[in-house]
């Protein structure tokens, strides 16, 4: 009988180091075959931690979100949107009304869409724009032709405007937003001040168009529809979500996907060599790791099936790097140092829930507890989850048919995501370089695991004070 270890088990033994600052360290990183990161961590597809805010959030910090599934078709999809339009050299699909648009409907689309522009076209032909300013003494009755501001008062853009050129003219004449036109009056797109100005530096993991990465969940049932809606709306990468994934439905699944759409597909979880090499055989581009180490999953009580999370990752690793195929730490990760230990045992990213649940970013109104600020985090196996998902699916069961194998919690309120991922990078930067190493790359070749007692974890935490 094997022995199945975990994080605690072990501590990375110290090497001599040549690192003279932690911001020499690379954590540059493989999400899949294609995909890389500069920061290796990707954000969970729960519905309490991953819609657009945390996807653009994680994009701009370096690494990236995963859109979850437990919401209908359109829905995902316009958060998969959200996300392409929150940085953008050029909008190629900017927003737009006809002339006989009501101001109640103008007001509707720029809230539900969270844009403060719309352009006026009729037959693709630029008519006007309005922006909110125009509509912010309007009344009911007013329409889009009685509101914009005309074509022929508009500054407008060619398809030879590019960023700098569009700076100049957005500077010159004093003004937001620029359309861009064919020689036809035909729109081709929008180039914003807004968008300039927020263009991030270069840590942001951005696709060829200049646009934020963003992933997105999907089944193995009716999945079809779901992925080709998400890559038309830019999703740069699908994740096939099922609890066991060394299962026929997944493989089925992944087979199918590869064979219709071209777009990098992660599939999990499994924690098992035989697993990880049926999915890879079978066309995945990554695959993730993980049955039942995460802090909301009950999963091993309920089925009494699991392994403990750094002997999945081993065992994993061992086959898909004879592959060339990343793999995501996905669960059982507390802090910089289990990233860490995720990656020295041969991850390339590592995928979090609760650590991200609880800030700003994270889906679900801040409440208080015991007069402390929290947020509600959730197992996407649980029994509220499923019930929701039915709720919206307009789908009717009896309570005793599902079988949850996740609770529902409350984490802390802890602040912006930006700052999470900073101190999370910091520790793991840290952490390399304690292994001697100067990337993840050499990490993994260069680190050795020490098994430790019980003992030598409550020696590794804060111990004998009292905290304050």
């Amino acid at each position: 009988m094997r022995t199945g270890i975990t994080f605690d088990d072990v501590l990375l033994i110290p090497k001599k180091s040549s690192v003279l600052s932690r911001s020499d360290v690379n954590i540059e990183s493989k999400l899949t075959k294609k995909i890389s990161l500069k920061v290796p961590i990707v954000s969970s597809n729960m519905d309490t931690v991953t819609e657009s805010d945390m996807a653009i959030s994680m994009a701009r910090a370096g690494g990236a979100g995963i859109i979850h599934r437990f919401n209908s078709i359109n829905d995902q999809v316009e958060l998969v949107k959200s996300v392409k339009r929150a940085e953008n050299k050029i909008i190629k699909e900017p927003y737009r009304v006809s002339l006989n648009t009501t101001l109640d409907e103008i007001k509707f689309i720029m809230k539900s869409k969270n844009v403060h522009s719309l352009l006026v076209t009729e037959d693709n032909k630029l008519q006007g724009i309005i922006t909110q300013r125009d509509i912010r003494f309007k009344h009911n009755g007013n329409n889009a032709m009685s509101i914009m501001t005309p074509r022929e008062k508009l500054i407008v853009g060619n398809k030879d405007t590019d960023i700098d050129s569009a700076k100049e003219l957005l500077d010159k004449y004093r003004i937001e937003k620029l359309p861009l036109v064919d020689k036809s009056n035909n729109v081709i797109g929008l180039i914003t001040s807004k968008d300039i100005m927020s263009r991030t530096s270069n840590k942001a993991t951005l696709d060829t168009n200049g646009q934020l990465i963003v992933g997105a969940a999907i089944g193995v049932k009716d999945y079809i529809d779901r992925a080709d809606a998400l890559i038309k709306a830019g999703a740069d990468f699908l994740v096939i979500d099922i609890a066991h994934g060394h299962s026929e439905l997944a493989i089925n699944a992944l087979k199918t996907i590869k064979s219709k759409f071209d777009v990098e597909v992660i599939v999990g979880n499994v924690a098992t060599a035989d697993g990880a090499k049926e999915l890879i055989e079978n066309g995945a581009d990554g695959i993730k790791i993980g049955v039942g180490p995460g802090s909301i999953c009950i999963t091993r009580i309920v089925t009494g099936s699991g392994v403990p999370q750094l002997t999945a990752i081993l065992d994993c690793v061992s086959v898909a790097k004879k592959y060339g195929v990343p793999c995501i730490a996905d669960g059982g990760i507390r802090n910089s140092g289990d990233i860490t230990k995720a990656l020295a045992a041969g991850a390339s990213t590592v995928m979090l829930g609760s650590l991200l649940a609880g800030t700003d970013e994270s889906p679900g109104e801040i409440l208080i507890k015991d007069g402390k600020r929290v947020k509600i985090i959730r197992g996407m196996a649980g029994y509220g989850a499923n019930m929701s998902k039915q709720e919206k699916e307009n789908i009717r069961s009896d309570i005793f048919d599902i079988v949850p194998e996740g609770v529902e919690g409350l984490v802390q309120y802890k602040g912006p995501t930006k700052d999470i991922i900073k101190q999370l990078s910091g520790g793991l930067k840290s952490g390399i370089s304690y292994c001697g190493a100067h990337s993840i790359k050499g990490m993994q070749d260069n680190s050795e695991f020490m098994k430790i007692t019980g003992s030598g974890m409550r020696e590794s935490k804060s111990h004998d004070i009292h905290k304050i």
